[in-house]
């Protein structure tokens, strides 16, 4: 997943971020809610934006806006009703982004991307998990929250530290070397605040062994695990490729990764879809799937018996023959071989019945949808009708193709598709060709003419008595 990176805690956090530095936000309405802070941004100054939305997981809300005194500055607060709130200066292009991080239970990130929802620590979410659409959350191995009490040094000197003001604040400038200083005055400010959170609630960090100086590795390392090379990662870094993960560590200058973390990053890569095509190509000379590679030693033999197999093509190699004309003939030749294929391809036996289970399901969740409503009305004793079945677009398309390139083969499976529409609905077979004949209209690429010939021959008469 994509990273942004913070540049300062807000004041009034009750989460502040090691190693950034403190900036004055009382310019902004932090205990006015969440309207009061999208309103900042949605003022009518050009280049300001804002905008808040509520968490159903936990309660609570998030919010950001433009820094109405700096516009190229941002301010991301997330309010939970039990843990407080974190306030974050950020890039103002930024603010999104993060905003939409927080959409869920994530209440902090630390360590280059774990995140804390009140209870357990996670690791950087990479793995995808189709069935919940997000990525996978895996635990951090016994994992300790570091709260603001516990990093407390009682040799800090707060005399040392200073807040900052967002109209001077320089985003490129280094981070405070003396951070605990800092922390002693932010602990001073908060504790002056009214109902301020408890500092053993201020949580300041994560402790993990998955982060210990034994579990992390360096760019070499990384790469040797990702079974590529450190410069090919060095370059996915050069490029900000998000697929890479932030480091969890900064060691003399170079990035560190969580051994852990470097893990779940090689097994999102082989789950990718370039990691599963390089898994399934593995071994063929022209890195092609099975299917592909099958098909390619196919039309191989096919175009070699074509080329050098028939004497009438074969003499077209002599200089004498070899002009446009020859090339188009022969050109023809292995194209038409190619389209004559088809089935060889993409096996018609196979492919009839997968797109009749796509049809007879949409025309299901048609009927279905249909019935639901039809309970909400009062008078559901209406005669049947119809006009409600249709295609979603993209099986539209696949019974459009497939009636392009077997209009045979696909004649039988549309008998089949009306066949067991009237057995399962009994809805008129008319009215299921009228279905398919109206979805293709709308996303198909038969012309009209070839459409209304096609359906008209596979149309049944309707018995009268």
């Amino acid at each position: 997943m994509g990273h942004v990176r913070p540049l300062a805690n807000g004041l009034r956090t009750d989460h502040p971020v090691p190693g950034l530095p403190f900036v004055d936000d009382s310019h902004i309405p932090l205990n006015e809610g969440p309207e009061a802070i999208e309103a900042v941004g949605r003022h009518e100054a050009s280049g300001m934006w804002g905008r808040f939305d509520p968490n159903r997981e936990g309660g609570g809300w998030h919010a950001f806006t433009t820094d109405p005194l700096q516009h190229t500055l941002g301010w991301s607060v997330r309010y939970h009703p039990e843990h407080g709130r974190t306030v974050l200066l950020m890039s103002d292009g930024a603010t999104a982004f993060l905003h939409s991080q927080w959409s869920q239970d994530q209440l902090l990130f630390r360590a280059g991307g774990y995140w804390w929802d009140g209870t357990n620590w996670y690791r950087p979410g990479q793995v995808w998990d189709p069935v919940e659409e997000d990525y996978e959350r895996r635990k951090a191995r016994a994992a300790v929250t570091v709260s603001a009490a516990d990093m407390l040094d009682g040799r800090a000197d707060p005399a040392r530290a200073y807040i900052g003001k967002v109209t001077t604040f320089d985003p490129e400038a280094p981070a405070p070397e003396n951070w605990l200083d800092h922390l002693t005055l932010w602990t001073e400010r908060h504790q002056e605040q009214d109902g301020a959170l408890p500092l053993e609630k201020c949580v300041v960090d994560v402790a993990s062994p998955e982060l210990t100086g034994a579990q992390l590795l360096g760019i070499p390392e990384m790469a040797e695990l990702g079974g590529i090379t450190a410069s090919t990662l060095r370059a996915y870094i050069s490029r900000s490729n998000s697929e890479v993960p932030q480091p969890q560590a900064m060691v003399g200058g170079r990035a560190q990764w969580a051994r852990a973390v470097a893990q779940d990053w090689v097994e999102a890569r082989q789950r990718s879809s370039e990691g599963i095509r390089a898994t399934m190509s593995a071994g063929d000379r022209d890195n092609l799937s099975p299917g592909a590679a099958a098909v390619r030693d196919r039309f191989a033999a096919d175009f070699q018996n074509t080329l050098w197999g028939r004497p009438d093509v074969r003499k077209r190699w002599i200089l004498r023959q070899r002009n446009e004309t020859s090339v188009r003939e022969v050109a023809d030749t292995l194209a038409w071989s190619v389209a004559a294929s088809l089935d060889r391809i993409l096996p018609t036996d196979i492919l009839g019945p997968t797109v009749q289970g796509a049809v007879l399901n949409d025309l299901a969740e048609s009927i279905e949808l249909h019935e639901h409503g039809k309970k909400r009305q009062k008078d559901a004793s209406e005669k049947a009708s119809w006009w409600h079945l249709n295609l979603t677009f993209r099986v539209a398309k696949m019974l459009d193709w497939y009636i392009r390139h077997h209009p045979d083969a696909a004649q039988w499976c549309i008998g089949d598709i009306m066949r067991e529409a009237h057995r399962r609905w009994d809805v008129p077979p008319q009215q299921t060709i009228r279905t398919l004949r109206q979805a293709l209209a709308l996303d198909g690429e038969l012309s009209e003419e070839a459409r209304e010939t096609y359906f008209a021959l596979l149309t049944p008469r309707e018995h009268t008595d």
